[in-house]
């Protein structure tokens, strides 16, 4: 019995290859194998406004390690093909796969909103991570500043932030982080995939490569701010050797800690993971797809918490024992920063009139 491929397309500068149907639409549009040259070979970057109301999101979720998040975009062109957040986009009626990454909500009011959330009484401080959904450092942010501007507000009222990201954009900001760091209250994760400039290519096309990451550590290390690096995803089979050389690297460049995370597949990001690996690794999807199973209680994805992040069994432990070697062996002794929240200082209340700064 001859089993149905998939269209394989590869769309220049993307992740994705395609756009997946919408899980909560019982219509979508699918092409036949003989259809797929007609396919765009390019996809422009769409920009829209998001009236969002607030701009403080709070987790529920144990694995995580903190309670609130601002996300100054949704929706991320860094086009990861393997990032968790892809199925958020399925909730504003779009695709998780290029729409995930070619249709960007900017929040243009986050900083506003912020210094409002701040100044409300009942706002006990406590840090933010920015940004816990999309990159904060977005090739847009260039440009719109959205992400700076909130940093400004932190860097104003003293609040505690730690920053994850991919892009080496965030050494612009080292003023701010580097005052918050004087009051313990920053702390920037650069995420590393891998140190194979081909590889990342194609995983993460409008990510900054390997190598402006880690001079990214050594710039913000030797400004004083506190920096580390996380292994993530480890992709088993593919990207799990690179681990020691990793942290080694992030090591010397100044990074003071190390984590990782395990590849995660939940809901749309399996089917375009599994495309992109057929895809872009044919040799190796084989046993990719073999170890993340043995990860897994013989599934692609188990999203239990506890060990959605890690997975479970023997190789997981493997991967665990080598992220400790490697961190002891790169001299990375010191534990996770605890940020401070002593030297907070409330906002000035906005003014709804300039005659009101008269009374």
């Amino acid at each position: 019995m001859s089993r149905k491929l998939p269209v394989i397309r590869i769309v220049r500068g993307r992740g994705a290859g395609m756009d997946l149907p919408n899980r909560f639409e019982r219509l979508h549009l699918e092409l036949e194998a003989g259809e797929a040259h007609q396919a765009p070979q390019a996809r422009r970057t769409d920009y829209l406004r998001d009236p969002a109301k607030s701009i403080l999101s709070r987790n529920r979720s144990p694995d995580v390690g903190f309670d609130w998040s601002l996300n100054p975009y949704r929706g991320c062109e860094h086009g990861c093909v393997y990032c968790y957040a892809r199925p958020t986009h399925e909730y504003l009626g779009w695709s998780a796969g290029l729409d995930f990454e070619s249709r960007i909500l900017v929040k243009e009011d986050a900083a506003t909103l912020l210094r409002r959330a701040l100044g409300k009484a009942g706002w006990t401080p406590e840090p933010l991570v920015m940004s816990g959904v999309t990159d904060p450092y977005q090739p847009v942010e260039r440009r719109l500043g959205i992400t700076r501007g909130c940093l400004e507000v932190m860097a104003e009222t003293r609040h505690p932030v730690a920053l994850i990201t991919k892009s080496r954009l965030v050494e612009r900001d080292a003023d701010l982080l580097a005052t918050l760091a004087r009051f313990d209250a920053a702390h920037v994760t650069l995420s590393i995939t891998t140190l194979d400039r081909r590889l990342q290519r194609t995983l993460e096309p409008r990510a900054s490569p390997p190598e402006h990451r880690l001079a990214a550590i050594r710039s913000l290390a030797e400004a004083g701010i506190p920096v580390a690096v996380n292994v993530a995803p480890v992709i088993p089979g593919l990207t799990d050797h690179e681990i020691p050389a990793i942290i080694e690297a992030a090591a010397q460049a100044g990074a003071t800690s190390a984590g990782y995370v395990v590849l995660r597949l939940p809901g749309a990001v399996r089917p375009l993971f599994l495309e992109w690996l057929e895809t872009h690794c044919p040799d190796r999807a084989g046993k990719v797809r073999s170890r993340l199973r043995s990860l897994r209680g013989g599934d692609l994805y188990d999203s239990t918490f506890g060990s959605r992040m890690s997975g479970e069994g023997p190789f997981a432990a493997q991967i665990r024992d080598l992220v400790r070697i490697s961190r002891r062996r790169a001299g990375m002794t010191r534990r996770a920063l605890r940020l401070s929240t002593d030297h907070f200082r409330r906002p000035e209340p906005e003014s709804d009139s300039p005659q009101l700064q008269l009374f």
